[in-house]
C-alpha cells in the first residue's frame, strides 16, 4: 500500500544520489512511498516497475533492475535474501530520514546484516536465521575455552588456583572433568590424526558420482563448464577498443553487468564475443546483449542453405500423376 513520505532537500545534493541516473533517482524516491514503515520492500523489478512506472511502457522491468543495481552500488539500498528464501530490499538511511508516527509492524523478513536485532515478520521476533548463524560460533568458542583435566590438575597433584577458586565460589556447582588414561588419550589422538580416505576435492574437480548437480557442459545449449577464465572487464575493454569514442560509464557499467551474468550462466566466451560484435554494429540499450548472444548461439539457417529444386515435366505423365488423374 502506498504511503505519504518525506523527501528532504539534501537528497538532491547528495553525492551518492548524484552517482545514479535520473531514472534511478526517481525509482529511489518512489520506493519511499511503497516501502513499509521499516523501509522494507520486495526485491522484484517487475513488481516495482508495475507500481512506480505504470504509465511508462518504455521503462521496463529490465530498466528498473538497472535502477536497483545502481542504488545498491551507491549504498542507498541493501538487497538481501530473507529467512523465507525470497529476495527483499531495504532503504539504508530509512530511520535517519523518515520519522514514522506509530509505525506498524513489518510483515517482511529483516536484514540480518544491518538490522539483526529488529523484528522479523515471519519469525515474529528476532530473525531465526540470525540466531542460527551466531549459534555455531558460540558453541565453538565455548568448546575452545572449556577447561580440561590437564589444565585443572597440575603434575604435582594439587588443583590449580583458578579451579580451586571456582570450587570455593558459593552458588556454583562443581565442574567435573573426564579423567582419561594415557592409553585412551593416545587412542583418541591417533583417531583424530588419521587422515580421511576421501581427500578434499580441488576447485575444478568434477561432481562426485550420484551428485544431483548437473554439469552445464553436458547439454548442447551453448554453455561450457570448463575452459579458460574470461572476465567481464576484458570483454568490455575489447568493446571499448572497437568504438571510435569511449561510451559513457553508465553504458559500460550496465554492459559489464550483463556480460558478468552471461559468464556466470556458463555461456561460451565466443558466443558473448559474437554478441558484442553485433552490439557494436547496431548499438542500443545494453539489455539487448543477451538477445544478441542468443542469436549468435542459435543462428537460424539462411535461405541460401536450402536448395531450390526446380519443377520439371515428368517423362511419363500418366505414371507420375496416376493418383490425381
Amino acid at each position: 500500500m502506498a504511503r505519504i513520505r518525506t523527501v528532504k532537500p539534501d537528497l538532491f545534493i547528495n553525492e551518492r544520489v548524484a552517482a545514479c541516473s535520473v531514472t534511478g533517482v526517481v525509482t529511489y524516491i518512489g520506493l519511499f512511498t511503497q516501502a513499509d514503515d521499516h523501509g522494507r520492500h520486495r526485491d522484484n523489478a517487475a513488481i516495482i516497475a508495475g507500481v512506480l512506472w505504470p504509465l511508462r511502457a518504455d521503462h521496463t522491468p529490465v530498466h528498473v533492475e538497472d535502477d536497483l543495481q545502481q542504488l545498491a552500488d551507491a549504498g542507498l539500498i541493501c538487497r538481501y535474501t530473507g529467512c523465507d528464501g525470497k529476495r527483499y530490499l531495504h532503504i539504508t538511511g530509512w530511520f535517519e530520514h523518515q520519522k514514522i508516527d506509530k509505525p506498524s509492524q513489518s510483515r517482511l523478513p529483516a536484514c540480518t546484516h544491518h538490522h539483526p536485532e529488529h523484528r522479523c515478520g515471519p519469525c515474529k521476533g528476532a530473525c531465526s536465521r540470525a540466531t542460527a548463524e551466531q549459534a555455531p560460533r558460540t558453541l565453538r568458542e565455548s568448546s575452545v575455552n572449556s577447561p580440561t583435566a590437564d589444565d585443572a590438575t597440575p603434575a604435582g597433584g594439587e588443583k590449580a588456583a583458578g579451579a580451586n577458586h571456582d570450587a570455593q565460589s558459593p552458588g556454583k556447582p562443581p565442574q567435573h572433568s573426564e579423567q582419561r588414561t594415557p592409553a585412551a588419550q593416545s587412542a583418541a589422538s591417533s583417531a583424530l590424526a588419521e587422515p580421511s580416505p576421501n581427500g578434499p576435492r580441488g576447485p575444478r574437480e568434477g561432481s562426485a558420482p550420484g551428485s544431483r548437480i548437473l554439469d552445464p557442459g553436458s547439454s548442447p545449449t551453448g554453455r561450457s563448464a570448463s575452459g579458460p577464465t574470461v572476465r567481464a572487464n576484458d570483454l568490455v575493454a575489447d568493446y571499448v577498443r572497437s568504438c571510435t569514442t569511449r561510451p559513457p560509464n553508465s553504458v559500460l557499467g550496465h554492459l559489464g553487468r550483463e556480460i558478468k551474468r552471461l559468464i556466470d550462466e556458463g555461456i561460451a566466451p565466443q558466443h558473448i564475443e559474437a554478441g558484442l560484435t553485433r552490439y557494436a554494429e547496431i548499438q542500443g540499450h545494453p539489455s539487448r546483449l543477451p538477445s544478441l548472444v542468443n542469436d549468435a548461439m542459435n543462428a537460424p539457417r539462411s535461405a541460401a542453405a536450402v536448395r531450390h529444386r526446380g519443377w520439371t515435366n515428368p517423362e511419363d505423365a500418366a505414371t507420375a500423376y496416376a493418383e490425381e488423374l
